[in-house]
Order: C-alpha cells, then sequence, then structure tokens
C-alpha cells in the first residue's frame, strides 16, 4: 500500500506521528460507453463554453457561482487556507464507542506509526482499547476539513471520516408517528425468527454476486459473441411468484420453519445469499403492506 497522507495525532502535548492509508478498495468492474449502432467509444471533452476550446487539467481553476457572480479560486487561494495547512489529527475529545451512529461514518484509513519508536502509538491504541473509546478529531485532506473518528482495529489504530451533523438527514416520516399495535404473539415469533437467523458475522462469506455474473457474462460475450445465450449462461428467469398475502403472525411462523429447515438441511446461514430476499422475506413484507392498508 502506498501512503497518501503524513502528520501526527495531536492530543494535549503529545504527538503521535503516522501515515495515512486507505483501507478499503473498490472492485467494481469498469465499463466504458459505446455507440449502439458502431461499437465507437464515446469520448467527454472539457470544453470552455466561451472560447469553445478543449482545457488541459493544469489550466482549470475552481470557482463559486453565487446565482448572480461568479468567484474564481486558484490552487494558490486554496493552498492559503490555514486549515488546509495543517498536517495534524487534532484529538478533541474521547466519547465511549456506543455513542457514534454508523450512518454518520464516512471514508476508512488504516494509520502506520511513522517514527523509530512506536510507544507513543502502541499506548494511545491500548488506552483506546481498555478505556473502550473514540477519539473524535477534526483533520485536513484533499482540500477539505473533515471531523473523524480515531479507534482501534485489530493492532493497528483507524480513522473514518464523519459526516458533520448539518450534512446528515433527519429521518422525518409521518409514518413513524402513527401508533402501533405489536401482540405477544407477533413480538415472540419475531424474536424466534431472529434467533433461527442468527449467526457470527464473517466477512469472507459474502459476495459480491452481481460482480460474479457480470464477469461471467464478459466472458461469455468474449467467448461466443453474438452467439452467446443469456437463458444458457443463468438459466431462465422464473415466473413471477403467487400473489399472496399472508397474515404477519402467520408470515413469521413459515420464516422460522423455513430457516429451520434451511440450517438442519446443512444450507448455510440464511442471511447470505438469496435468503435475504426469498419468499419469507417477501411473504413478510406483504403482510406488512396488507396491514397498513387494512
Amino acid at each position: 500500500m502506498r501512503s497518501i497522507w503524513k502528520g501526527a495525532i495531536a492530543f494535549g502535548l503529545v504527538k503521535v506521528p503516522v501515515k495515512l492509508y486507505a483501507a478499503t478498495e473498490d472492485h467494481d468492474i469498469g465499463l466504458h460507453q459505446v455507440h449502439d449502432a458502431d461499437g465507437g467509444r464515446i469520448h467527454y471533452h472539457r470544453r470552455c463554453e466561451k472560447c469553445g476550446q478543449v482545457v488541459d487539467y493544469e489550466n482549470i481553476d475552481k470557482a463559486y457561482y453565487d446565482g448572480e457572480r461568479t468567484v474564481v479560486l486558484t490552487d494558490d487561494d486554496l493552498a492559503s487556507l490555514t486549515v488546509e495547512q495543517s498536517r495534524e489529527i487534532e484529538v478533541v475529545e474521547f466519547v465511549p464507542s456506543g455513542q457514534l451512529d454508523p450512518v454518520r461514518f464516512g471514508r476508512s484509513y488504516y494509520l502506520e506509526p511513522d517514527s523509530k519508536s512506536t510507544k507513543g502509538y502502541v499506548l494511545l491504541r491500548r488506552t483506546l482499547e481498555e478505556t473502550d473509546r473514540t477519539a473524535i478529531v477534526k483533520f485536513s485532506i484533499r482540500q477539505k476539513s473533515r471531523l473523524g473518528a480515531l479507534r482501534v482495529s485489530g493492532n493497528v489504530m483507524t480513522l473514518q471520516s464523519l459526516f458533520w451533523d448539518d450534512e446528515v438527514r433527519r429521518a422525518e416520516f409521518p409514518a413513524l408517528e402513527e401508533t402501533v399495535r405489536i401482540s405477544p404473539g407477533e413480538l415472540e415469533m419475531s424474536a424466534a425468527l431472529v434467533e433461527s437467523f442468527s449467526s457470527d458475522f464473517s466477512p469472507g462469506d459474502f459476495t459480491d454476486e452481481y460482480r460474479e455474473q457480470l464477469n461471467m457474462l464478459i466472458r461469455a460475450k468474449l467467448e461466443k459473441a453474438e452467439a452467446m445465450d443469456t437463458g444458457e449462461t443463468f438459466g431462465e428467469a422464473g415466473g413471477e411468484e403467487e400473489d399472496r398475502v399472508l397474515e404477519l403472525l402467520e408470515a413469521l411462523r413459515r420464516s422460522v420453519m423455513e430457516s429451520r429447515a434451511a440450517k438442519n438441511a446443512g444450507a448455510r446461514s440464511p442471511l447470505a445469499g438469496t435468503a435475504k430476499t426469498g419468499a419469507s422475506g417477501t411473504n413478510i413484507a406483504r403482510a406488512v403492506q396488507h396491514k397498513k392498508g387494512a
């Protein structure tokens, strides 16, 4: 891996030099656009609307338009901002880890110690572990001031960017204000369904099925070109499931039975693959919709 930023974690008078690495990578298959008539590749140009010329990246500045006037901001203008010049991950406070709502999480980064002595790094890591705290930090990267969460994953400290408070939308839906009656039987059966799906999370058990099928489609088209039969490659699409409406309790009961039967048959966890959107989930959704419309 190649580091994308160097600086230091700063809390009080303590500074811990670190390097920053992207913790995730994109494995999506790159597709480009072509003309459907002849397969020619489509290209986009950075063309100036005033002079009509195609502009190179080095001749492009940024600008802000307020509805009446345009303000041009050069690279030198942006570099003059003091927050952009900071090379510190400033610890603002330490909070209980359970207080962080995952909806606020953005990109994840690994932090590598960047010093001959790793004592400061290890001390901070162990302190976060033993106190079950997360450090709320401020840092700047790629011309943007960011809020972040500094925490521990295994033996490495991670930095996860957080959305600012005004960037998180509020969940204000009228339906959430409605009074809904849940019977003891429905709650008990729902708990039984959760228990039947319970498992320990193993990320390696899950794969991107769309990417796998897209790879299969590309390989088949390379080998057979226009002679390729999608039905032969992927199987024929099944007909629509019979439109059945079950009462919620019955849908839960059947779902529990199906989940237990799958486990007894030696199938892998029903949380993965098609079980997520199988007949049981469909029946529950329909039953809920039926209840709302009743």
